[in-house]
């Protein structure tokens, strides 16, 4: 059993690695095609076990599905509001930034994360071609 969980394991993490900031359900259909006895329950459960225990990083979208990630330094994400795709920003991570937010509700802010929404090159030559 744990040499096909394993197996399973590693199947998953090739995916993330080779898929740019992928979905659960784009993980899981790259697995399928190559597995496609393993069920869509395996997979989320693996995702949240792999981005929990810090093998990959959980990317949390607003509007939109959580996304998966390889690189594990923290860094910012750009969201491309006209095909959904998520990117890396190449800047640097703010350390210390929660601590510049004046808070009047009381919170005890601990971290950030932070998502840039606008439009990808792709989808900006499409638009233009309309």
């Amino acid at each position: 059993m744990e040499t096909r969980n394993t197996f399973q394991k590693n199947m998953i993490m090739e995916q993330v690695r080779r898929l740019p900031h992928p979905t659960a359900e784009e993980v899981y259909d790259a697995v399928a095609k190559i597995h496609p006895a393993i069920s869509k329950a395996t997979v989320y459960r693996n995702l949240g076990a792999m981005s929990e225990s810090g093998l990959i990083s959980r990317v949390k979208i607003p509007d939109g599905a959580d996304r998966f990630d390889k690189t594990l330094s923290k860094h910012y994400h750009i969201r491309c509001k006209e095909c959904g795709g998520v990117y890396d920003v190449d800047m640097p991570y703010f350390e210390g930034l929660e601590n510049e937010v004046t808070d009047t509700h009381g919170f005890e802010i601990d971290s950030h994360e932070i998502v840039f929404v606008g439009v990808c090159p792709d989808c900006k030559i499409k638009k233009r071609g309309m």
